[in-house]
């Protein structure tokens, strides 16, 4: 005879198994009835799940796969150049060691940044502001993240220089984590439109702090796992607009939708990919 402890267990562990099979079932449903209707698409780090993020080949390959705006990381030389990487350093997508800060652009421009992601890229160089400027604007909106301003002093007179030889319109956005850096963006060009990259722990943000975002920023941008609607609602109110980013996690896109985002940021570039989210067709 079984002792009364020894049922419960079994049964304990049945009723877990039993949850594990319904959650696998959950997640492999296919997300359907997305309608992402007049919503923006970005191309993070460029097509960074096509192509190695941040080159050359991952911003045109963003363009193909019709992405609204490409995404670009933004850090400053030695020698005073503006550097498209993402990370401070040039350690994990090229073949080099080393901050950029401590690099001029020409020891920058010796190493390679595509094998990294794949043998087919190898030779892909390292691009500055001017240049990704110079090749996709007018092909596509541009959103610049200015990375960690505090470590390079002046970077804000810098990207202002550079797109000020550029027409202000809709197309180009200057976004970052540092809001004394955006307001300086915004004090050198009033017209630039400005993205604020919100911190989760900077949410849920105040009313008060809103009108503050919203006085000078076009757009307030959230990771979508740490953002209630009613702080999205909140935004439009004050006439700002949304973007949001997130993992690659196909629901949290059809959270986004239905929190009546302004558009996401995402790795896949244009969403939804096909095999990913059935879209809503009128």
């Amino acid at each position: 005879m079984i002792r009364g402890w020894k049922r419960r267990r079994i049964a304990f562990i049945a009723f877990l198994g039993a949850c594990l099979i319904l959650l696998v079932g959950y997640i492999s449903q296919p997300v359907k009835d997305v309608d992402v209707e007049g919503m923006i698409s970005v191309a993070h780090r460029g097509a960074a799940s096509y192509a190695p993020e941040n080159t050359h080949a991952a911003f045109q390959k963003g363009i193909e796969l019709g992405a609204d705006f490409i995404e670009a990381d933004v850090h400053l030389s030695k020698d005073g150049e503006l550097i498209i990487m993402h990370d401070e350093t040039v350690d994990r997508t090229t073949n080099g060691s080393g901050q950029i800060r401590n690099m001029t652009l020409e020891e920058l421009k010796t190493l390679e940044a595509g094998s990294h992601f794949h043998p087919d890229y190898y030779g892909e160089p390292i691009i500055t502001l001017n240049e990704l400027m110079e090749s996709f604007y007018g092909q596509v909106g541009l959103l610049i993240e200015i990375k960690h301003p505090a470590l390079y002093p002046g970077i804000e007179e810098k990207v202002s220089e550079v797109l000020s030889e550029y027409p202000a319109t809709d197309s180009v956005i200057v976004q970052s984590f540092d809001i004394d850096s955006l307001k300086r963006i915004h004090e050198l060009d009033p017209d630039l439109q400005i993205a604020v990259l919100m911190k989760a722990s900077f949410v849920p943000v105040s009313l008060w702090q809103l009108d503050d975002l919203t006085s000078f920023a076009t757009y307030i941008n959230f990771n979508i796992s740490a953002v209630s609607k009613r702080t999205i609602d909140e935004v439009h109110k004050r006439g700002g607009k949304v973007l949001v980013w997130s993992k690659k996690d196909k629901r949290l896109i059809q959270k986004a939708v239905s929190y009546d985002v302004d558009g996401i940021i995402t790795d896949f570039s244009r969403w939804p990919v096909e095999e990913d989210i059935q879209v809503v067709k009128d």
